[in-house]
């Protein structure tokens, strides 16, 4: 039997989807000695039993790690065979328990340090997407050090953009902190509410007219990546684009799965999808996001822990590629256990 630990919570503003998405995952590991560890918002590690709600508290909106819940030393949380770092955002997605996986020397789900670290940052991900020759939106990074000492070249290399653009956190996810800005007079505010997240922000230039397209991507037996059907975000008319109220709380925006694509449009989504997982040097599973407009398509972001409730798009995608849910995440732990550790 195979003893694995789940990971949940963490540190960053998605610290809520985690304890979301990880519901699912442990019942789906049932038949495995599983324990869940539970990372609080101050970096506490908690639990170690196998019942997630042993651990959570529900004392608002959205379920959260308790503070009163019982510590456990971390060196016993990981002895297992493998870990399943259900976490989103820094301190968790962003390469850094990765790396502490890595030194203890034990299997985990998904991406390593490098290609966690990358993808985490919006504006380093876009870059070497480009560099590796995909096709990427325009974007420009004001950094701290920007915004404190020279805010007005800042704010031209955003105007040069042209309006709308959308203001983000460089590394945060859920659309937790962003703006779609329509005029220059409202650039200010969106990025300090941006900062309230992340000091180092990012500012993409507004595709017209495209639709948002996602595509999954799941690591093979061999470890050979495969891409699943497509999937479209249809927001509804009460949200400028799929934030964070229309994903997790008021049920606005319409998930088609699988999307309805031209099949050489499709085919050229996926194999988007798969060249950025490749470029990324990524591992295990991705979900890539791509605007299409016609026959253009423009690679958007790739996220290494995507949200993985069983109406989560990731987990919707495979469904539709013919992988259930409860298989999906037995491959997710067999790969993490074929891979091991170490430089590869």
């Amino acid at each position: 039997m195979t003893r694995i630990a789940v990971l949940v919570g963490g540190r960053s503003s998605e610290h809520e989807i985690s304890c979301i998405s990880a519901r699912s995952i442990v019942e789906a590991l049932a038949g495995h000695d599983v324990r869940v560890v539970g990372i609080s918002r101050d970096g506490a590690w908690v639990g170690g039993s196998p019942h997630l709600d042993d651990l959570l508290s529900h004392d608002g909106a959205l379920p959260h790690i308790d503070d009163a819940a019982n510590p456990i030393d971390m060196a016993v949380a990981l002895d297992v065979d493998v870990v399943f770092p259900v976490l989103h955002g820094p301190w968790g997605e962003d390469g850094t328990v990765q790396g502490l996986l890595e030194m203890h020397g034990v299997p985990y789900v998904g991406s390593g340090v490098l290609a966690s670290a990358i993808a985490m940052d919006k504006g380093f991900m876009k870059a070497a997407l480009r560099s590796a020759g995909l096709p990427v939106g325009d974007w420009t990074v004001i950094t701290d050090r920007d915004w404190r000492e020279r805010p007005e070249d800042a704010l031209t290399r955003v105007h040069a953009l042209g309006f709308p653009v959308f203001v983000k956190p460089a590394r945060a996810g859920s659309s937790r902190g962003i703006t779609k800005v329509h005029s220059a007079d409202a650039v200010v505010a969106a990025v300090e509410e941006a900062r309230r997240h992340d000091p180092r922000v990012i500012v993409e230039a507004s595709i017209s007219n495209m639709r948002e397209i996602e595509c999954a991507v799941l690591a093979g037996e061999d470890g050979a990546p495969d891409a699943s059907r497509c999937a479209e975000i249809i927001v509804g008319s009460g949200h400028e684009f799929y934030d964070f109220e229309a994903k997790y709380l008021d049920d606005s925006a319409t998930l088609v799965v699988p999307a309805d694509l031209n099949p050489d449009v499709e085919q050229r989504v996926r194999e988007l999808a798969l060249a950025a997982f490749e470029a990324l040097d990524c591992a295990g599973l991705a979900r890539v996001d791509v605007f299409v407009r016609e026959n253009e398509i423009l690679v958007n972001e790739l996220n290494t822990m995507p949200g993985f409730t069983p109406i989560s798009m990731f987990p919707r995608m495979w469904s539709a590629s013919g992988v259930d849910y409860v298989d999906l995440v037995n491959r997710l732990v067999a790969d993490a256990l074929r891979r091991g550790t170490g430089l590869a």
